[in-house]
């Protein structure tokens, strides 16, 4: 079968480049696309392999400089990734099989009328045993914009705002999902402990599931209200922030396991792909410039004041106001990504280039799931 064939060609091409000690892909096509002969595959498939094998190698030299310790990679998976040699056609996706065949995959109404659209491009797709997905990137003309919105990222909302006005998203459901998926993993009573484990990827997947899809219908929603109101997104640098709950920081182990649950990333990944995707400029401050937004008073910038009566609240000393830290933060925000916008930095993101939507993929392009059907027969071409 072609998809066991690629994953054994990614394997080989590993294999390879740890013999050679090689990671840059370059070096591992000139020592592996000749060993790949032996396998009965097209050409464009050896180089993906090649370039797939490449990618998993500096992840592992990326681990090995952080001091983390990792296993020889092995890619189990079954599945064929290619950029070359496939076309879109009577509704459906070509792609080479063998010298002089094709085999066409059906695709559905929705991923045809997306691919249709003007100015969008499928660059490359990827086949496993029930699933299809397609990589399509398209120009996106810059919006103008005359201001900008900070977005706060917390465990329980995602407060979006500016001076002018602040809309709270509540997230709290994300923390319900979790808590209760730890809660039934904690309840197995197997003696098995494969079984535990599989049982317990089951439900990590679908807590995932669940997790990313509110996070989507929020951020998709914070997106469409900027591109409305031609207002630039700025985020905060937030990098780090799980070294703040350790043990032995003097936190429960409740509360590190909740906050070490937190999926900030992961809707920074989606807004950011999501205003690339619209045009929209998105910008990212430094952690010197996020340092005290949502400690700073937005009226007279001294420092504000807590109180553990007044929860999630602060005042000022110098204003006598009692401010929500989440909208003090996401003012702050904006302020300072509206100082960088207006200085037309280098780091502002909306150049019309193509945007990634699938965690790991390092190529600069939107991967939307597509369902798959089953498979037609091999047709020549």
């Amino acid at each position: 079968m072609l998809l066991e064939l690629f994953r054994r060609m990614v394997n080989e091409s590993i294999r390879i480049g740890l013999a050679n000690n090689v990671y840059s892909l370059r070096r591992l096509s000139l020592l592996s696309y000749n060993q790949l002969a032996q396998y009965d595959s097209p050409s464009c498939y050896k180089l993906s392999a090649i370039s797939r094998a490449a990618g998993i190698l500096a992840a592992r030299k990326k681990s090995l400089r952080r001091g983390f310790p990792t296993r020889t990679p092995y890619a189990v998976r079954q599945q064929l990734v290619s950029c070359y040699s496939f076309k879109t056609k009577n509704g459906g996706l070509e792609i080479p099989v063998a010298r002089g065949k094709r085999l066409s995959i059906p695709l559905t109404k929705h991923t045809l009328d997306i691919i249709s659209r003007p100015m969008v491009e499928v660059r490359s797709f990827t086949l496993t045993q029930n699933r299809l997905s397609l990589s399509i990137a398209r120009e996106a003309p810059r919006i103008e914009c005359a201001s900008t919105v900070g977005v706060d990222r917390n465990l329980r909302n995602l407060t979006v705002g500016n001076d002018q006005e602040t809309r709270h998203h509540d997230l709290s459901e994300t923390v319900r999902i979790a808590s209760t998926t730890m809660r039934i993993v904690a309840s197995f009573r197997r003696d098995d402990a494969r079984i535990r484990t599989r049982i317990a990827s089951k439900y990590g997947e679908h807590r995932t599931a669940r997790t990313g899809h509110l996070l989507h219908t929020t951020t998709k929603t914070v997106v469409e209200a900027a591109v409305q109101q031609r207002q630039a997104i700025v985020l905060e640098d937030i990098r780090g922030i799980r070294r703040l709950y350790r043990k032995g920081n003097g936190q429960t182990r409740k509360y590190r396991g909740r906050m070490n649950g937190w999926s900030f990333s992961e809707a920074q990944r989606q807004l950011e792909y999501k205003a690339r995707w619209a045009g929209l400029p998105l910008i990212r401050l430094s952690r010197r410039e996020t340092r005290g937004s949502s400690m700073t008073c937005p009226r007279c910038g001294e420092r504000l004041q807590s109180d553990k009566r007044l929860e999630r609240k602060l005042w000022c000393g110098s204003c006598r106001m009692v401010m929500d830290r989440d909208r003090v933060a996401a003012v702050n925000l904006a302020r300072r990504g509206r100082v960088r916008f207006a200085r037309s930095r280098p780091l502002i993101e909306a150049q019309g280039v193509a945007v990634e939507a699938v965690k790991g993929n390092p190529t600069p392009t939107v991967i939307p799931g597509v369902d798959a059907p089953k498979l037609t027969q091999p047709t020549k071409s």
